[in-house]
Order: structure tokens, then C-alpha cells, then sequence
């Protein structure tokens, strides 16, 4: 039998070490909430791939219309001959996107290609050079994506220079001590002193900042940024590649704040863990580059696209955004029972809209001064009892719970009970 030290050896030999690794085996297989490494050892997905697999490993729909495509064709780019079900995805998201008014779409392959191309909509769009972005906002690795993003080690670290004509503005969080009248105050420096409201092109920002720890817009956040952009002309653009496709309850989490975005960038568990993409938005905007002005090769291929087709499908059938809510209420209900447990007093806040879940980890509450070395051993513990967990937020002190929806309540009770014993044996750990 193979093992994972020896697959890893031949990783540490041929892959570029520029790849970080959290995990300590090598995936054979997967099903619904679950992974077997190449040892038949089993563990629970707290993950899910980093939020793409909404409908769980390996749905036996999206696997079926995924076999079927790839007996038709896997490719023939569709700029060049096109097919139906790339429309017919189309269709259905500008049905299913918030606002009430036309819309058209575009796909690509990864998460920062369409936000690289919403930058190049809304500049083409409105002709100003400025875009606006937030703290601990994340929108991926490309330049342009590590220009709007916040997270400086190690994404940022040793690639300057960035893209210019960014201007970062606090993201309301109440925990951390930010208001939205700090908010506003930044806002009105900002046109005063460094560019005015005039060259914004656009603004962009995350319903749920995903990689920069859980942090949840407020209500009166979203409709203050709709009402700014809706008054001076500004591309409003919703990063929901993260938050997207029933995470949090709903197909798009800005429906539950009653706020449309002019431009919505979608990804992850769109393609059912295949590479897919896009934008979908306001058509007049969308339609102001020309013919030509945006593409590439494999945007949109033919089998992600069936994919996302069947992704729908399954959360409509299977009710995924109803049990969505169910399991994050659960989880949420298990975090603040953890938190109670006085050997788990290093949980000091939690964070959940729907199924997207967190907790932050500190050395104390009351002065909540982040903990990412007692964060990182929590991961390292659950990971050797058997749970797969991802840590998120700027000092990395967050743990995020991005378990597929399809997963069984018992399983990710099961989950939680390491967690829990993580948490306390790390705590033990810590003060031996």
C-alpha cells in the first residue's frame, strides 16, 4: 500500500514549494462530508475544498451530467463554437440574482479571473480609474487581486508593486472596535483628501469577509455603500464567491441584508468542484465592453457548466438552503455551548450567517488579543483525530466551517465533538 509520507516525499520533489500544505495526508477518495486518504483513513470535511462543495463530494447528479458532457466534448472554447448549456447557465443566474432589473452573464475559471474582469467592466464602464475595497477583504491571488485584498503575509509579501488607484476602507466590525460611523468618517477623508467620488469606478466587497475571518456586513453597512455608489455613479460589486450557492441559507447572501449588487462575482461551489467562474449583473453595464474586450480559452468550459446546471438542481431538490440553516444553527448552537465550557474560554466570538460558521480564538476575552499559534495547534490536534478544519482572518486566530450542506446532522456532530477536544486538549497543552 502507498503511503502518505511517500506521496508527500514525491510532492516535496516536483511541486514548486510556493504551495502551503495544511493538511498531513493525501485525499483517495470523497463522498458527501467526508475524505479517505490513500491509507483507508477517514476524516470529517470541515472544509469543503475552501467552500466548493456546497452539495457535497462527488453528488451522484452532478457526477452523472458531468460523464455525459465529457462523452459529448470537454472543450471547443466558446468564443469559438459555442454551446447550450454555457446559455442556459446564463439564463438561470440572471433569474436567480437579487434586483429588479436586466441582467446578462459571463464565466470564466477561478475566483480572481472574474473579479479581475469586474475591474475591467466597471472601469470600461463608467471610464474612472478608482476602485474602493475593504479591510480583511480577500479577492484573490492574481495582482490585481492582491491590490484589492488586504492580507499582507504571505500573499502580498515580496510581489510589489500593486496595482495603483486602490483606496482600502474599514470594514464595520463591532468586535474588533470598527463602527460604521468610523465607516463613514473614512469615507468622507477619503473624498477630501485622495480622490474625488467622481473617479471611483468601482466598490468592491464581501457580504461575509471569507479569508479575512467571518466578519458579517450590517444591515445599515450594505445600504449605506448601495446609497453611495447609487449617488455618485459607482460600480457596486458583491465578492459572493464565497458566501454564494446556499452557504449561508440563501443562494446569494445578500438577499438576506435586501440589497442588489450592480455587478456579482460568483465561483467555488458553482462548479460543483469543477473550475467555474463569472459575473452576473446589471445588462447595460455588462454590455458596455465590446465584443472581444473580455474571454479566455477556458471560461465557461461545457462540463463545469452542466455541472453548475446540476448544482442548481440539487439544492433546489434536496432543499439545501433550508437545511443550510438547519446545520448552521447547529453549529452555531454546539459554538456557544463550547464557549461556556470552561476549558474552551479561548473561544471569543461567534460568527454565523446561515452555514457559515466561525469562531474566533483569543488568549483572553476581555482583551481579546488574538491567538493564531493556539489556532493553528487546535487544526493540528483535529486534524489527528480525524477532522479537517481551515483557519481564516488576519492573525489567523479564526477557525471557519465550510462543511458541505449535504452532510448529515450526526456527522457533523461528530465533527464538532473533536473540535471540542481539540480546543481542550490545546488549552491543556498551553498551560502544562
Amino acid at each position: 500500500m502507498i503511503t502518505n509520507a511517500e506521496i508527500y516525499q514525491r510532492r516535496d520533489d516536483s511541486v514548486a514549494r510556493a504551495i502551503a500544505y495544511s493538511a498531513t495526508f493525501v485525499a483517495a477518495r470523497a463522498e458527501g462530508g467526508e475524505v479517505w486518504d490513500v491509507e483507508g483513513n477517514r476524516f470529517i470535511d470541515f472544509c469543503g475544498g475552501i467552500g466548493c462543495q456546497n452539495v457535497g463530494h462527488g453528488h451522484p447528479k452532478v457526477i452523472a451530467v458531468m460523464e455525459a458532457q465529457i462523452k459529448s466534448f470537454t472543450h471547443t472554447c466558446f468564443q469559438i463554437s459555442p454551446y447550450e448549456s454555457y446559455v442556459e447557465l446564463a439564463e438561470r443566474l440572471n433569474e436567480l440574482l437579487p434586483g429588479d432589473f436586466e441582467k446578462k452573464s459571463i464565466f470564466f475559471s477561478a475566483g480572481g479571473e472574474a473579479v479581475e474582469n469586474a475591474v475591467k467592466i466597471a472601469r470600461y464602464h463608467t471610464r474612472r480609474p478608482g476602485l474602493i475595497t475593504f479591510t480583511n477583504g480577500y479577492h484573490g491571488r492574481s495582482y490585481m487581486g492582491m491590490g484589492l485584498s488586504a492580507r499582507l503575509n504571505p500573499f502580498k509579501v515580496g510581489f510589489r508593486p500593486f496595482p495603483t488607484e486602490i483606496y482600502r476602507m474599514p470594514f464595520p466590525d463591532a468586535y474588533h472596535g470598527v463602527s460604521l460611523d468610523d465607516t463613514k468618517r473614512a469615507f468622507d477623508t477619503l473624498f477630501r483628501s485622495d480622490i474625488e467620488p467622481e473617479q471611483i469606478a468601482a466598490l468592491f466587497y464581501e457580504p461575509v469577509q471569507g479569508e479575512g475571518g467571518y466578519n458579517i456586513a450590517d444591515p445599515e453597512f450594505m445600504h449605506y455603500i448601495r446609497d453611495l455608489c447609487d449617488q455618485h455613479g459607482i460600480v457596486m460589486v458583491a465578492d459572493e464567491i464565497q458566501t454564494g450557492f446556499g452557504r449561508t441559507g440563501k443562494l446569494f447572501a445578500m438577499e438576506h441584508f435586501g440589497v442588489a449588487a450592480d455587478l456579482t462575482c460568483v465561483g467555488k461551489s458553482m462548479g460543483g468542484g469543477l473550475p467555474l467562474s463569472g459575473i452576473v449583473g446589471r445588462a447595460d453595464i455588462m454590455d458596455s465592453v465590446p465584443p472581444g474586450g473580455l474571454g479566455g480559452t477556458f471560461g465557461g468550459n461545457p462540463v463545469a457548466c452542466a455541472a453548475a446546471l446540476a448544482v442548481l438542481e440539487v439544492i433546489e431538490e434536496n432543499n439545501l438552503l433550508d437545511k443550510g440553516l438547519e446545520l448552521g444553527r447547529q453549529i452555531d448552537d454546539r459554538f456557544h455551548k463550547m464557549a461556556e465550557n470552561p476549558e474552551c474560554r479561548c473561544i471569543g466570538d461567534i460568527r454565523s450567517l446561515g452555514c457559515m460558521n466561525a469562531i474566533e480564538i483569543v488568549a483572553d476575552r476581555e482583551g481579546r488579543k488574538p491567538a493564531g499559534d493556539l489556532t493553528a495547534e487546535i487544526a493540528r490536534i483535529a486534524l489527528t483525530k480525524g477532522l479537517v478544519l481551515v483557519t481564516a482572518g488576519p492573525t489567523r486566530n479564526v477557525i471557519r466551517v465550510l462543511v458541505p450542506l449535504s452532510t448529515s446532522p450526526d456527522i457533523i456532530n461528530d465533527g464538532l465533538d473533536i473540535l471540542e477536544e481539540s480546543i481542550v486538549e490545546a488549552m491543556s497543552e498551553k498551560n502544562d
